[in-house]
């Protein structure tokens, strides 16, 4: 954004990265809106209907997520992201370390997924997910699965991994010949939405973020 020239401190447009602030005297804005420090972290779990987009604004008109945060009072980011068709655990925050730390690889941040596929889902299928399958974008993902139920035409299958490529679930499982139907994230980094109605909010306790910033080492 400073290479864009979309940065200023007291209307002086920024040249280059590293400029010192004084956040108590020193105007800085993006694109002409002033921006502050935040004063308050604010720690949420959504439990995300399907779709709804997981961003704060889509140029289509579609529903996001802030439908359902506005009682919040705060603007908060999405950790991460789920697909458009895609219901359950979000975590939104205004805290970007641990936003960061929790999106990044590095920290492996386990996720943990419950699916209805087509079909009856073979135990050969769980080992060749377990093993590494190949993803459009060349990566080899992998994934723990365990079937839970078997229906006349379908399966219900929970897939516990600690990557997050896009649309991996779905890509792991069309590739071994099962698609997807329904993705429920049950959980993500021990945090459920347990008890919790589609759309439905709440804070995350403190027990809960500490637990989160230790995970991370923050």
């Amino acid at each position: 954004m400073i290479a864009e020239g979309r940065i200023t401190v007291n209307d002086t447009t920024v040249a280059k990265p590293g400029v010192v602030v004084d956040p108590d005297k020193d105007v800085v804005k993006v694109d002409g809106t002033a921006v502050a420090p935040v004063t308050e972290k604010v720690y949420v779990v959504l439990n995300k209907p399907r779709y709804v987009m997981t961003t704060l604004h889509d140029p289509f008109k579609r529903t996001t997520v802030v439908k359902y945060l506005e009682p919040l009072g705060h603007r908060v980011y999405p950790v991460g992201r789920l697909d458009y068709d895609t219901q359950g655990v979000l975590i939104l925050t205004n805290d970007g370390d641990l936003a960061y730390r929790l999106s990044h690889p590095r920290f492996e941040i386990r996720k943990i997924y419950e699916a209805k596929v087509i079909g009856r889902f073979s135990v050969e299928a769980c080992d060749a997910i377990k093993k590494g399958v190949k993803l459009e974008d060349g990566h080899i993902g992998h994934a723990r699965v365990d079937i839970l139920q078997y229906g006349d035409h379908w399966s219900r299958i929970r897939v516990t991994m600690i990557e997050g490529r896009k649309r991996e679930v779905k890509q792991l499982c069309k590739n071994v010949g099962y698609p997807v139907l329904r993705l429920t994230r049950v959980e993500f980094a021990g945090i459920t939405a347990k008890g919790m109605g589609l759309g439905k909010w709440r804070q995350l306790t403190k027990h809960e973020v500490e637990r989160l910033t230790a995970m991370v080492g923050l």
